[in-house]
């Protein structure tokens, strides 16, 4: 294949057709988000409401807290569990010197 200046190139119309409404389309998109884009730098930047810090703040204070019971919960199943380790050695202790 060779493409020169007395290359033929034919195409219909429904060929050309696309091809126009392909880059008017792909055109319009292009300048509707440039806008949309300038449009969102004019905003003002959200703000922080009082009710939505007390949100938040109701959050974490309230997940410390469970965590604390939960470590409490769990410092109380060790103890048991030491308590119930030392009867334990206590009775093999006494197991095996009575043998």
């Amino acid at each position: 294949m060779k493409i020169s200046e007395e290359t033929n190139v034919t195409l219909d119309l429904k060929t050309i057709g696309m091809i126009v409404g392909f880059a008017v389309s792909l055109a319009s998109m292009y300048f509707a988000l440039k806008a949309d884009i300038a449009e969102a730098k004019e905003l003002p930047e959200p703000e922080i409401q009082k009710i939505e810090f007390d949100y938040k703040d109701k959050l974490v204070r309230s997940t410390i807290e469970k965590i604390d019971s939960d470590v409490s919960t769990v410092k109380e199943d060790v103890n048991e569990i030491k308590e119930s380790l030392a009867k334990m050695d206590e009775r093999l202790y006494q197991i095996s010197k009575q043998r």
